[in-house]
């Protein structure tokens, strides 16, 4: 090489593409809200083909036990509802207002659909709350305690549990009611307030526990048997340490999912034990607009049903990845 020659020297390499994350995630959103999409129109298209599948008269709910009408007052209200067409249009009209958030007028309450959803849904989302948030403490309080323990202890438990679930909620109520109602006097026979919403909660959130506990605990058991549990153990940690922060993280994932499964699907329950308690909600109304066949407002609950199982899906979702790091890529 001559003194005025220039040494080469390879070219830096290129640095590496950054990894798109955006679009994969835009990706999934688009998915999911397809899904979404999709699950509240079959929602809504069963319940309004199965409710014109059933039998009776949709004037003659309306009419209720008045002998006083005329066949002019029928037709009438055949006009008023549109009932005179077929069932298609009838669909396709509903879909169209309901696009423009129009749930329709009750049959019955002579009440805009939105309006009377409004009245009785508090009610029914503060019973499903507190048994959500109540179902989860006893769930993490029965697995935490009897996971690895001796069959004195969970011999027991689990009993419990298996009785909790095999026991229909109305029956399950009525108990409730006659010991700690009727014969301790602790809580309310009804009516409003903590003391009248102790009994509903726990009959709707003990089905959910005795599921539930017995999948965290099995869980937990397995992962203390991972190699993190037991090199955290070797290192001389300690056995709470070890559950709290590694095992029940490990273990969480599928209680989650069954969660998610169980709160979107609570409403049925909400239904029962708002009959057994004579409790204001949305249980009451359903079962009032399916009697008297009040198409717009059984309609307009199984859109908020169907709308919550979504919302409740989505969520778990999102806390994915907080329970499980590893699936955060």
């Amino acid at each position: 090489m001559s003194a005025g020659s220039v040494p080469l020297t390879s070219a830096p390499a290129p640095a590496p593409a950054p990894v798109r994350r955006w679009p994969g995630i835009g990706r999934r959103a688009a998915v999911r809200l397809g899904h979404s999409v999709l699950v509240l129109w079959g929602a809504i298209t069963l319940t309004f083909v199965a409710l014109h599948l059933t039998r009776g008269s949709v004037v003659d709910s309306i009419i209720g036990n008045n002998t006083q009408v005329t066949p002019r007052i029928r037709e009438q209200i055949v006009q008023e509802y549109g009932l005179g067409r077929p069932v298609w249009q009838q669909y396709l009209s509903y879909l169209g207002r309901l696009l423009h958030g129009d749930l329709g007028m009750s049959y019955q309450l002579q009440t805009p659909v939105a309006d009377a959803l409004g009245s009785q849904l508090p009610s029914t989302l503060a019973l499903m709350s507190t048994a959500t948030v109540l179902a989860v403490v006893l769930t993490l309080l029965l697995a935490l305690l009897t996971a690895g323990r001796g069959r004195w202890l969970r011999g027991p438990v689990s009993f419990l549990e298996v009785v909790g679930v095999a026991v229909p909620q109305f029956w399950l109520g009525i108990l409730l009611l006659t010991v700690f109602s009727f014969g301790l006097h602790w809580f309310s026979v009804v009516g409003g307030g903590l003391s009248g919403l102790v009994l509903p909660a726990v009959t709707l959130a003990l089905p959910l526990v005795g599921v539930l506990s017995q999948v965290l605990r099995e869980g937990l058991e397995r992962a203390l048997d991972e190699p993190f549990a037991v090199t955290a153990r070797a290192r001389g940690a300690r056995a709470a340490a070890i559950v709290l922060r590694h095992a029940l993280r490990h273990a969480l994932a599928p209680v989650v999912t069954l969660l998610g499964l169980m709160v979107g699907a609570m409403t049925g329950g909400a239904v029962i034990v708002e009959q057994v308690y004579s409790r204001p909600g949305v249980g009451q109304l359903l079962l009032t607009a399916v009697t008297g066949k009040d198409i717009p407002v059984v309609l307009g609950v199984v859109l908020v049903t169907a709308a919550f199982y979504v919302v409740v899906n989505l969520l778990v979702d999102v806390l994915y990845p907080i329970v499980d790091p590893r699936l955060r890529d």
